[in-house]
């Protein structure tokens, strides 16, 4: 029996690394998918947001994150703050079977795990605020974000919080973070957006819409296949274990699912597109692909395939009217985050009832309402403290020039003319 329990424990916690491993390999699909899409001016400072942000994820979520997550104790609304994790150690096999019953897993592998997805929430935030914040400010939001923002939510729906909790049983439901993940990383990117403003040039006074290309589409295709790729870790990890038979075939069906979701999102968000605009449009069905995988990221499990591949389709129609949508109302969002991760976040989660008799649209409902509310608030008092004190945008002189420049002091593409001083 002890060998039998000593397997499991490895194998499980191979499972979770690996897991982990593929959703921080997302921090390098964000990365090119954000390059790609940014006007070359403002590539190097974009990367070095992106790997700025993954330091700052792991140092604050060792700090206080994942134990204002995963706290000892908690009255639901608030935990119970314990900030040992920080100073080491591990969980013994017997110490998670009595804390876990039937998972055998490292419990240092679970914080490996959960400091990605924090990550990846926060990757989000950045290419929303492109081409026009401050470098520094945006890294002073990323602190807040990552130590507190995110992990208190995050409590409420899988630290035992009032989402979840056994004592509460309201019938929210989000498996791998449609909403904890992802709706909280746009909302925290759209007050930050609301505040900072468009990009200079994006809007014409007359109500233009005008388009601003992005400088390497084979480089936001890739970012799109590395995050598809990922996205395997990021539903499949979350099952928490793959070390028996029920286990291992929900695993298959969680990838299986995921893989469709993300097919219909790119089928759906071309045929829209091609309807709205006449032509295939790569960025759309790049954005489709995304939300399709964000709409079903809340409920893997339970759908069978085709109503995977639905779900995915509608999250790749959502998403391409709301890009139009937040244009016309004049919220610049360079890579469409907050449609994808928001507004097809809220699809995902709307839709978990549809496939998962345990969730109710109530309880759905109250746990989307509940992260905007907290997301959005105390993002908006963050960023404007920032704002106030020492600035979120830079100046207009170095926008036209690009940030890469004012932020970094080197060009992406050096070799090329036609980067620095390039406007629209």
């Amino acid at each position: 029996m002890e060998d039998i329990v000593n397997i499991k424990y490895a194998l499980d916690t191979f499972y979770f690394l690996v897991s982990g491993a593929l959703v921080m390999w997302m921090a390098a699909g964000f990365s090119m998918l954000e390059a790609g899409l940014v006007r070359a001016k403002n590539t190097t400072e974009i990367l070095t947001k992106n790997i700025g942000l993954y330091a700052i994820a792991s140092i604050m979520y060792m700090l206080m994150g994942y134990n204002i997550m995963y706290p000892a104790d908690g009255n639901g609304f608030f935990p119970a703050l314990d900030l040992s994790f920080m100073f080491g150690g591990d969980n013994t096999v017997e110490e998670v079977l009595a804390s876990n019953g039937e998972t055998y897993y490292s419990g240092m592998s679970d914080f490996f795990f959960q400091v990605v997805f924090v990550a990846t929430a926060m990757s989000i935030v950045s290419g929303a605020v492109a081409e026009r914040m401050k470098l520094w400010s945006f890294f002073i939001f990323a602190i807040v974000m990552t130590g507190v923002i995110y992990p208190l939510q995050g409590y409420w729906n899988w630290g035992g919080g009032f989402l979840t909790g056994e004592d509460w049983g309201i019938g929210y439901s989000d498996f791998a973070g449609s909403g904890t993940v992802h709706l909280c990383g746009a909302i925290a990117a759209l007050a930050g957006v609301i505040l900072l403003g468009a990009r200079k040039g994006k809007y014409g006074a007359n109500g233009e819409i005008r388009a601003i290309p992005g400088a390497n589409m084979p480089l936001a295709t890739l970012g799109t296949f590395i995050l598809w790729l990922g996205w395997f870790g990021f539903n499949g990890g979350s099952e928490l274990k793959l070390s028996d038979i029920g286990e291992a075939n929900a695993v298959a069906a969680v990838f299986v699912n995921t893989n469709m979701a993300a097919a219909g999102g790119v089928v759906a968000a071309l045929i829209a597109a091609r309807l709205v605009f006449g032509k295939a449009d790569l960025t759309m069905a790049l954005n489709g692909a995304l939300a399709g995988l964000v709409a079903i990221t809340a409920a893997p499990l339970t759908p069978t395939p085709i109503l995977a591949t639905v779900i995915g389709g509608v999250g790749g129609v959502l998403v391409v009217f709301s890009i139009i949508t937040l244009d016309k109302l004049r919220i610049d969002d360079p890579v469409g985050a907050i449609s994808v991760h928001g507004v097809v976040g809220i699809w995902g989660l709307i839709a978990v009832p549809f496939t998962n008799a345990d969730a109710g649209f109530g309880g759905q409902l109250i746990g989307i309402l509940t992260i905007i509310a907290w997301t959005f608030i105390a993002s908006f008092i963050v960023w404007f403290i920032i704002k106030v004190t020492m600035g979120i945008r830079v100046s207009e002189e170095d926008e036209f020039n690009g940030v890469d420049l004012s932020e970094c002091g080197l060009e992406a593409y050096p070799e090329f003319t036609g980067t620095h001083g390039s406007g629209i």
